[in-house]
């Protein structure tokens, strides 16, 4: 009896890949029927889905979120290091004719653009290598976010449509996010600029398509370029928490005793700020603009959008 219940349990272990691999064919069949009523080409979606297989590791990379908390400290130190300042300061020169081009047509400022650039890619240098329709499909098929993903891959499947990239080439995040923007496929289909004129919007390759693009998003999310981010400031912790979350113009948190950090009083300017105080801060409070929240909409973490901030002020430096 053990040695039948060996054999049916090794049975069960091998025919599980089987079976799951099974379940993700219906699935892309359906999701196939879906793409085509929706006006894809059979032949985009032979390209994309043909031979397409779940990949187990992107499943684990995803239940291993969400991460250990770090600290705003640790964050910065990591993204704002002196050697990606220094080579922002470098790409900030050598690009400033269209850097200024695209600054003029968005309304945004290029400091901002080449911190974005950095920090979602290292300046081009890590746009991830997985397959980005693979990715969504397995994520669709075997995350707690099915809905969100499957739109997500439609997109994608929608910007090889278009002839933008080839699926072979469209490369990745494991969670999807592509190029040197890292765009996800909805964000692309809506913001991204082909700006050179090429006829396709290429994130990947084009840096005039990835800098309008970045430009682009911030500006649809009502980026003011006459506005920085904000920074980090001085005010008594017991003030600190009874005013959190407020917002008030410049003048009356000047007068309420909030100082820069190194003493000097703050800009004067009628600016509405509202006094935050992120969690993994140490305590350290921050007066933060309407900018702020836009940067907040390309990615819901307070340390990401301070570290954008704060790399934007270094590069201005």
């Amino acid at each position: 009896m053990r040695l039948i219940n060996h054999w049916l349990l090794l049975s069960l272990f091998i025919l599980q890949p089987l079976y799951a691999q099974d379940h993700f064919g219906q699935f892309l069949s359906q999701l196939r029927s879906d793409a085509l009523t929706a006006g894809l080409k059979a032949a985009t979606l032979d390209s994309a889905l043909g031979g397409l297989e779940a990949n187990p590791r992107i499943l684990k990379l995803y239940r291993r979120q969400p991460e250990k908390r770090q600290s705003l400290q640790a964050y910065i130190q990591r993204r704002v290091s002196p050697a990606r300042v220094q080579r922002g300061r470098q790409l900030l020169r050598r690009h400033q004719a269209l850097l200024d081009s695209v600054a003029e047509r968005y309304n945004v400022q290029p400091r901002f653009i080449v911190a974005l650039w950095g920090s979602e890619s290292d300046f081009g240098a890590n746009m991830g290598d997985f397959s980005v329709v693979r990715s969504l499909a397995t994520l669709a098929y075997g995350s707690k976010r099915k809905d969100y993903f499957r739109r997500e891959l439609l997109a994608a499947l929608r910007i090889i449509d278009q002839g933008h990239i080839h699926p072979d080439q469209m490369r990745g995040s494991w969670a999807g996010a592509m190029g040197q923007c890292q765009f996800m496929p909805w964000s692309f289909n809506h913001r991204a600029v082909d700006f050179d004129g090429d006829g396709r919007r290429d994130i990947w390759h084009s840096a005039p398509d990835v800098f309008a693009s970045i430009a682009n998003y911030l500006a649809s999310a009502g980026w003011r370029d006459d506005l920085t981010w904000g920074r980090a400031v001085q005010f008594p912790a017991a003030q600190v928490a009874e005013h959190l979350n407020a917002t008030f113009a410049l003048p009356t948190w000047h007068e309420y005793g909030v100082r820069r950090l190194n003493g000097e009083i703050l800009p004067m300017r009628p600016i509405a700020a509202k006094l935050i105080r992120p969690a993994n801060a140490g305590g350290r409070p921050f007066l933060v603009y309407g900018n702020y929240d836009v940067l907040l909409k390309w990615n819901r973490s307070h340390s990401f959008a301070i570290a954008v901030g704060t790399l934007a002020d270094r590069l201005r430096q």
